[in-house]
């Protein structure tokens, strides 16, 4: 007979938005509820992100005005996810938009102040079911309301200012046009405020992670730091438990209706990132984001899909392993991305997720870890560098930020083919003249021109590379975490290979094999889900739960 230090109804491994959704939906419930987490500070790498959900047909935009539904966003995820097995199944797919009304509607009700980023398309707008405005965030939060469990959060992680993300692609512009002055006007307005009335404000993922916590706090459910799994405790093939590691030795604590498993991925897993990515990783995921829950429910019997890919997009290395992302800069006028031959390889404004993708199948024909960003000098004077924001010195030094006065200098300093990279651009100039990228089509797309100058004709994402200084930026493969892990049935029940259930055993987040695949719909397709299926395995828990007691 199992002796137990601690009963509770539902046990959730994790703080950032899959875990602290599944907790708050479990307390809705009427569950007594424990939260546990491996670090010592509380907010995962949702406080790193910028806290936008990817929630179709939501209560939200529809407020606004903006029309979506369940049929055309179920369009949608067929044309762009396709068939990558039972990850995304058809299922999943249904049970992810039909519960996007409740849980952004309890979210609301419960105190987050929900904004919609308007002018936001999906990453594939032009595509059968896709729209604008899909993607909401909370309104800046003031982090005092959350008084000494600050001290705890990993706050130096997030930016700690009131910044949106429907800031950030008016921002990108805010010397080059007038409606980028204004937003940074507004932001800068925004912050000042704050400082006046005595507040802290924080913005996107700081905010969403702040947000959710704050719930928690309030529905008094106990929150166990420095506390990681080290076993799932199963019994004829249910899990009914855990024992829980940390400073005080292990303790056991038995979960009556399940254990949601909402820890992470492996981003900083080095052995398993070579293993199943054939990289070592650079990420911009938490440092615990060790792959512990997904390497537990492994052990209780749980199947494994998507190992092999990623959050991918376009990073910059800042050092062990971690990086910073590029969004905007690639995207903007006067600027390329080439390989080490001095080619082209992509649309440079394209999702991340396929700039990622392409970064690493084209390095299995020509050389592209590292790829080169090459910006034009007005490139530089006009646009939101957020680059050599963070440690820009040390990039100038140790050869991340390569300057020089003229292309033929900068292919020599960075080792890129000088004929090359002059014929790549003599090409893409021409290109800028038209209108029309020949090659990959940059700028055809509403996406595309979503990071782009309107002040720019005859396409707002093409400038020509033609006056120097010139700037290249070395870019890697880099990841917003893993997208692999233990797969998972419309409920959030873990499932075996045969897909058969593991009774008492959920998961959500990156712990899970994601219902978007291997692509990435957009914007917030990785928090979305998260919170929805953290939502959903909770519930299904809780209501295990009381059935069993």
């Amino acid at each position: 007979m199992t002796t137990w230090d601690e009963e509770v109804d539902v046990l959730v491994a994790g703080t950032g938005a899959a875990g602290l959704s599944a907790a708050i939906a479990a307390a809705g419930a009427g569950a007594k509820v424990l939260v546990v987490e491996a670090d010592e500070r509380w907010g995962g790498t949702t406080m790193r992100s910028g806290g936008g959900l990817w929630m179709p047909a939501n209560p939200v935009m529809a407020r606004k005005g903006l029309a979506d539904s369940a049929a055309e966003a179920l369009t949608y995820m067929d044309e762009v996810i396709a068939d990558v097995g039972p990850a995304s199944s058809p299922e999943r797919r249904r049970a992810y938009v039909a519960a996007v009304p409740e849980v952004v509607t309890t979210l609301e009700r419960l105190g987050i102040r929900w904004a919609v980023a308007s002018k936001y398309p999906d990453y594939y707008p032009e595509r059968p079911g896709g729209k604008t405005g899909r993607s909401i965030e909370p309104e800046p939060f003031d982090t005092r309301r959350l008084g000494d469990w600050m001290k705890q959060f990993r706050v130096k992680d997030g930016l700690p200012l009131p910044v949106k993300n429907d800031d950030f692609y008016l921002l990108g512009r805010a010397w080059s046009s007038p409606d980028g002055f204004v937003r940074g006007a507004q932001l800068v307005f925004r912050t000042l405020w704050g400082l006046v009335s005595g507040k802290k404000y924080v913005g996107m993922g700081t905010s969403l992670a702040c947000s959710l916590m704050m719930i928690v706090r309030e529905q008094g459910t106990p929150i166990w730091l420095w506390s990681p799994v080290a076993e799932l405790v199963v019994e004829d093939g249910t899990v009914v438990g855990v024992v829980v590691g940390g400073p005080e030795g292990p303790r056991r604590v038995r979960a009556r209706g399940g254990v949601v498993l909402g820890a992470g991925g492996f981003a900083r897993r080095t052995e398993w990132r070579e293993k199943y990515h054939g990289i070592p990783g650079w990420s911009a995921a938490a440092d615990g984001d060790q792959g512990t829950a997904i390497e537990a429910g492994a052990a209780a019997g749980g199947a494994l899909a998507l190992m092999d890919d990623a959050w991918w997009g376009a990073g910059v290395e800042l050092g062990d392993g971690h990086n910073s992302f590029v969004l905007n800069e690639r995207s903007m006028p006067y600027s390329i991305v080439v390989d080490q031959a001095g080619d082209r390889f992509v649309n440079e404004s394209t999702s991340y997720i396929d700039f990622g993708h392409a970064i690493l199948e084209h390095d299995k024909v020509t050389p592209t870890i590292p790829a080169w960003l090459i910006l034009d000098a007005r490139a530089r004077r006009r646009y939101l560098f957020t680059i050599g924001l963070v440690g820009g010195k040390t990039m100038r030094e140790n050869g991340t930020i390569v300057e020089a006065p003229t292309l033929a200098e900068l292919a020599t300093r960075t080792g890129v083919d000088p004929d090359g990279l002059r014929a790549t651009v003599q090409r893409f100039n021409g290109f800028t003249r038209t209108g029309k990228d020949e090659d990959f089509g940059r700028g055809d797309s509403a996406y595309d021109r979503y990071y782009s100058d309107p002040g720019v004709k005859p396409n707002p994402n093409l400038g020509p590379i033609e006056k120097g200084p010139f700037t290249a930026v070395r870019i890697v493969p880099g990841d917003l975490g893993t997208k692999g892990g233990l797969l998972t049935d419309e409920h959030g029940r873990v499932v075996r290979e045969d897909l058969s259930v593991i009774d008492g055993l959920y998961a959500a987040g990156n712990t899970t094999a994601t219902v978007m695949g291997r692509t990435y719909p957009g914007p917030g397709s990785t928090i979305g889900p998260a919170v929805v299926f953290g939502f959903l395995a909770a519930k299904h828990a809780a209501a295990r739960g009381s059935v069993l007691v």
